[in-house]
């Protein structure tokens, strides 16, 4: 943490000076912060916008325009959109494809220029599904997928060790009663039997062919976690257990976890608390998950316990840039991109009262 100024040329940092004057022509931030833009490796909040509530579509362009806004207003200024490929088409628990076509009109408004932020693709390969190999097939090198996170939602087992949990979840979403649940967690599981190794295999080809970052999802166990470190895996989101997080650590893997759960001192599928992964060094990303503003507060919430504001500022910003092959952001340093947050503290909250993306101001 420096007292100075950054000089901004063309789109990129050329010059950081440590001092209190106050350049020409400068913007004087009157001893607010600035911090580098966010980086956002995961995050479902485009899904929330394209289905604002159970059952109720919503047009794609206007939702992906919102999800951006939102997402600019909250410091991030680059973002992994996170879209399922693997579906079930047919049954009561039927999940749809969908990140085809929305994947498609994301990239045309990115073409437009009307997209105030940064956008990639992270593809959540669901593995416990049927159609898995043919919509990622449908994904080339030139749709900007930056991440492939293998994704494995078999009752019983990673984020569904509790079925109690998985029926609160699912069974009120999808209007279930008891027999229907069971019949569902009997069919997922007939699915996983029928084609999860093999689902899983080509979605690692996929990854490669992609020229994405591979991710595992869900880690519950230490031999979880070897399988992923022997697919070459390198970053893991959302481990669920301290002994899964630890074997992570000895892998060698960046551990990311969501920023609700640091907010709400636990996770609401009762699986391990990110605060506590966080006090035992077991926390190098955070995520938004579902709530883009949690990336700030969660921020916070760690500089606190930690007390090392930057060390905290790097788990949103120069580690995800990092872990995803980000090399020009993430940090404000001489040749990166000028994407910035100035960043207002009080007594009740952090404001986010700017933000510049490429250099250019969009918030």
């Amino acid at each position: 943490m420096i007292n100075g100024s950054v000089t901004i040329n063309q789109g990129s940092i050329t010059a950081i000076e440590e001092s209190s004057r106050v350049p020409a022509g400068a913007i004087d931030l009157a001893g607010d912060f600035l911090i580098p833009g966010l980086v956002e490796l995961h995050t479902d909040n485009l899904e929330r916008h394209i289905e604002p509530r159970s059952n109720v579509p919503w047009p794609h362009a206007p939702a992906i325009l919102a999800h951006d806004r939102e997402l600019a207003s909250t410091g991030i200024t680059t973002v992994f959109d996170a879209m399922r490929v693997g579906s079930i088409p047919s049954g009561k628990g039927r999940y749809p494809r969908y990140a085809r076509e929305l994947s498609r009109e994301l990239l045309e408004l990115r073409t437009e220029g009307v997209l105030k932020i940064s956008h990639f693709l992270h593809l959540r390969a669901e593995v416990c599904s049927e159609t898995l190999l043919d919509e990622l097939a449908e994904f080339g090198p030139e749709d900007r997928v930056g991440i492939v996170s293998l994704t494995d939602h078999t009752p019983g087992q990673r984020q569904f060790r509790d079925l109690s949990k998985m029926k609160t979840h699912v069974a009120a979403r999808k209007d279930m009663n008891d027999q229907e649940f069971d019949d569902h967690v009997t069919r997922l599981r007939a699915l996983r039997k029928r084609h999860g190794d093999k689902h899983e295999a080509m979605a690692i080809q996929d990854a490669k062919r992609l020229g994405a970052v591979l991710a595992s999802h869900d880690d519950a166990t230490a031999g979880q976690v070897a399988v992923s470190a022997a697919h070459g895996i390198r970053l893991a989101e959302f481990p669920t257990t301290v002994e899964s997080a630890e074997a992570c650590r000895e892998a060698g893997m960046a551990i990311m976890m969501g920023g609700p759960n640091i907010i709400r001192g636990e996770s609401h599928y009762s699986n391990v608390s990110a605060l506590d992964l966080a006090k035992r060094g077991l926390l190098d990303i955070v995520s938004s998950d579902y709530v883009p503003s949690s990336l700030l507060l969660a921020a916070f919430r760690r500089a606190e316990m930690w007390q090392d504001l930057p060390r905290a500022i790097r788990c949103i910003s120069q580690a995800p840039a990092q872990a995803a092959g980000l090399k020009d952001r993430g940090a404000i340093s001489t040749g990166n991109r000028a994407d910035l947050v100035r960043l207002r503290s009080s007594a009740s909250t952090h404001a986010v009262i700017n933000v510049w993306v490429n250099g250019q101001r969009v918030s």
